[in-house]
């Protein structure tokens, strides 16, 4: 049977604050192929790791990423109602060096307002501190996406895919893989895909019998909060 390797979504997030260093780690040690993250930019320019416009503190108090410099961000502990670990909000420098210390593959979606300049350091990080080639950026957007095309020919790169107003074919145009809701995808689709050399990933598979039927498709990455490494 096909290998499809597993992708914990933020991190080992259902046992760990999501997108914090302990969740990169962990979803390293259960054995997971890769890690999906989500990269803001701050107000001072620093790149790091949060899946919503605020991060929540331990106090309670709450601050949006644009507005807040990184002191700001890194000076208090996060609220983690998770673990018993003290976490601090993650850079996106941080995030890459656990997933080359363990060979993990990246999944990586941009959050907010990102300049032509913000976009190409993105990657130009992924490509000092790692490999461009184990990166892989993913959004909603097209737009997003031929901009990094245009910007990084060979850069794989992923359309996220949750509903079916959005055309997915016109990925062929691009050469843009597809990381799909798991109900929203046929075995024609994945074929589609596969026939032109590009990957499909399908998110977020939390309950046992979703991933018993996605481990019957032909696809290439399920991503979890849940489920570990494993080779189907």
């Amino acid at each position: 049977m096909k290998k499809i390797c597993m992708i914990a979504h933020r991190g080992y997030s259902s046992k760990y604050p999501d997108n914090t260093e302990i969740a990169f780690i962990r979803a390293a040690e259960n054995g997971s192929g890769g890690a999906e993250t989500d990269v803001r930019v701050t107000k001072d320019g620093i790149l790091v790791v949060n899946h919503n416009d605020e991060v929540v503190f331990e106090d309670g108090s709450e601050i949006l990423v644009a507005e807040a410099t990184y002191a700001e961000l890194s000076a208090k502990p996060l609220r983690n109602t998770k673990s018993d670990d003290t976490v601090y909000i993650c850079t996106f420098r941080r995030y890459l060096e656990i997933m080359k210390e363990n060979n993990m593959i990246c999944f990586v979606e941009l959050k907010g307002e990102f300049s032509d300049e913000k976009v190409k350091e993105v990657f130009d990080t992924v490509s000092e501190v790692y490999d461009l080639s184990k990166c892989i950026m993913q959004s909603f957007e097209f737009t997003n996406l031929i901009k990094a095309r245009e910007m990084f020919p060979e850069l794989p790169l992923m359309l996220t895919y949750g509903s079916d107003e959005i055309d997915y074919r016109r990925c062929f145009d691009y050469g843009f893989s597809l990381d799909a809701y798991y109900k929203m995808v046929n075995d024609e689709m994945i074929k589609e895909f596969h026939e032109r050399n590009l990957e499909v990933a399908l998110w977020t598979v939390n309950d046992k019998e979703a991933l018993d039927y996605c481990m019957t498709l032909d696809i290439d990455y399920i991503e979890s909060d849940v489920f570990g490494g494993f080779s189907a």
